[in-house]
């Protein structure tokens, strides 16, 4: 009798529960939290590079890994933490709250980023938004000095659609902590982080301004890999290019060994080609120089071909070559002692035929 007469007590509800229930009761994400409409709502930014991913010259874009984080103050977040058994900061819906557009000027692709749908609420409506990102940007590369290059890559924070009267921005930490910081950066891959400069600054349309916060990610390249991969066997090949010209002229090997080295290189360049950049606003300086290394091997092969070819002329055609050099010197430089020379030229000839023992044919 007294188990069915005892009433079943209800569960306490959580202070947690109870403080979440009150802050979205009559909460409106769509309005801009502020009590008077003429105050501006302040965003603080902070940046942290963590990786740069990928450079792509041809498409003029880089993939980088970043930590971003926004601090804003929403007065509709406020509450006792005394009457909520003492708690001073919550996490809440990233959906169910009022988020500021900010977005990045630069962006081109979000890439592979966790979602994050929560933000931290503290109890005087400090709000917190920190969540990593892989963003894909558009940057101007310069890859005409690969490898020894450097980027200056931007990220550009604004509002999408407020004026700074509305939403402006700031930096969280100061131009020269954010600059120094790279703690985080993952050093030992190919490009090396050599600061981040930021600035603060307006754009005004009509007789409104737009709040911009600019993070210029500065990097280099770090050379070692294709110093060791490409040009030092370059370096090699012209080496040995050089080395074979003290082979004798008349050796059958010495243009076949020409053409040897060219055809390695040839297979060289083609099998490194994915190596290079690959760009169509300028051809990097690396490339000019596989060009005319190229270019040097073939003056070289055809150097040899016609130096080979000058050895098997017959006694006829160095004799007729001979005579018409002499001509054409003589004729260039002197006027009336013309006939005389080039006589005296085709006797010396003769003479030196003869002393030979062979019959002439002229």
């Amino acid at each position: 009798l007294l188990s069915t007469s005892r009433l079943v007590a209800k569960p306490k509800r959580s202070a947690l529960n109870q403080l979440t229930r009150a802050l979205l009761r009559n909460y409106n994400c769509g309005v801009r939290p502020v009590h008077n409409w003429t105050t501006p709502t302040t965003v603080y930014m902070d940046l942290i590079l963590q990786s740069v991913l990928d450079v792509d010259g041809k498409t003029q874009s880089i993939t980088t890994s970043i930590w971003y984080r926004q601090i804003w103050t929403d007065e509709f977040l406020v509450w006792d933490p005394e009457e909520f058994d003492g708690i001073t900061e919550i996490s809440l819906s990233s959906d169910a709250i009022w988020i500021p557009d900010v977005i990045v000027s630069e962006f081109v692709d979000e890439g592979k980023s966790p979602p994050i749908p929560y933000v931290y609420v503290n109890s005087s409506g400090s709000v917190k938004n920190n969540r990593p990102m892989q963003v894909v940007l558009a940057c101007n590369l310069q890859m005409y000095a690969f490898p020894f290059d450097k980027q200056n890559c931007s990220l550009t924070f604004r509002s999408w659609l407020h004026s700074v009267q509305e939403i402006d921005l700031a930096l969280l930490r100061s131009a020269e902590a954010i600059a120094n910081d790279k703690r985080k950066f993952m050093n030992d891959g190919e490009w090396e982080l050599l600061s981040i400069p930021s600035h603060y600054w307006k754009i005004h349309h009509g007789d409104k301004g737009y709040a911009h916060i600019q993070f210029n990610v500065l990097i280099r390249r770090r050379p070692l890999l294709y110093v060791v991969g490409l040009l030092i066997p370059s370096i090699f090949l012209m080496l040995v290019d050089v080395i074979s010209f003290y082979l004798p002229l008349d050796s059958r090997t010495r243009i076949t060994f020409k053409v040897s080295i060219l055809l390695g290189y040839t297979v060289f360049r083609v099998n490194l080609t994915d190596e290079l950049p690959a760009t169509a606003v300028s051809t990097p300086l690396i490339g000019v120089f596989f060009v005319v290394c190229m270019a040097l091997l073939m003056l070289s092969l055809i150097k040899s071909i016609v130096v080979v070819k000058l050895l098997h002329h017959s006694e006829k055609e160095v004799k007729q070559l001979s005579v018409s050099a002499c001509l054409l010197d003589k004729y260039a430089s002197a006027g009336h002692g013309f006939t005389q020379s080039t006589l005296t030229s085709i006797n010396t000839l003769d003479h030196v035929h003869q002393s030979t023992g062979e019959p002439d044919t002229a």
